[in-house]
């Protein structure tokens, strides 16, 4: 199946302008996609965002993977983890704006955390959730408050960043799924076929239910 392109667009966030890309598919399902740290290079083009959005255009859903404040063009500093809260938010906001009805929250390593915080307070506004290599071994994560709120963990066996066995752990306590890829360090490189296929199996999982 050849994915359709996506298109550039922008929207404000407070004062800020977030900058996005749209690959519009479906009237009734979304995807707002997290990218990793941006202070280490971490951006929407990015191999593990790519292979987010890959998975979910597969299954014919809309997908956003946008630029945290102070990345790319998107306006704005980093704000360790506050700010971007909010630009998540922002990025569910356009979503809806434009039609789509039910929205899937997915981030990666530093998008994971961030992710983790919105789904805290704010997980109602998501059907689901996916977090990729959440980097427990570098943020705090409040774990208490994510019960029942994470839908699938996704670690690689070598992951310098997220020990795959804590995960493990970790995903019993909040009745998450969770998938362990072998081989595989933080950063999926080489690997990004075996996520994508990780991820067109619980989606399409999801789809069924």
């Amino acid at each position: 199946m050849t994915i359709p392109r996506e298109e550039k667009v922008y929207w404000n966030n407070g004062s800020l302008k977030i900058e996005g890309l749209l690959g519009k598919l479906s009237e009734e399902n979304g995807v707002v996609i997290c990218h990793p740290h941006p202070l280490m290079g971490g951006s929407m083009h990015n191999n593990v965002v790519e292979a987010i959005r890959y998975a979910f255009a597969l299954q014919n859903y809309t997908t956003l993977r946008f630029n945290f404040r102070g990345a790319g063009n998107s306006t704005g500093n980093y704000d360790e983890g506050r700010g971007e809260q909010a630009d998540i938010l922002s990025a569910h906001e356009f979503l809806k704006k434009n039609g789509t009805k039910k929205i899937f929250l997915a981030g990666y390593s530093f998008g994971a955390w961030v992710g983790s915080k919105v789904l805290e307070q704010f997980n109602q506004l998501f059907v689901a959730s996916i977090l990729i290599s959440p980097p427990l071994n570098y943020f705090d994560f409040n774990w208490e408050n994510l019960k029942n709120k994470i839908d699938l963990l996704v670690s690689g066996d070598h992951d310098q960043f997220c020990d795959a066995e804590v995960l493990r752990k970790q995903a019993k306590i909040i009745d998450s799924l969770m998938e362990t890829i072998c081989e595989a360090d933080h950063f999926y490189s080489g690997k990004e076929k075996e996520l994508i296929d990780i991820l067109l199996k619980y989606i399409v999982k999801y789809n069924e239910t």
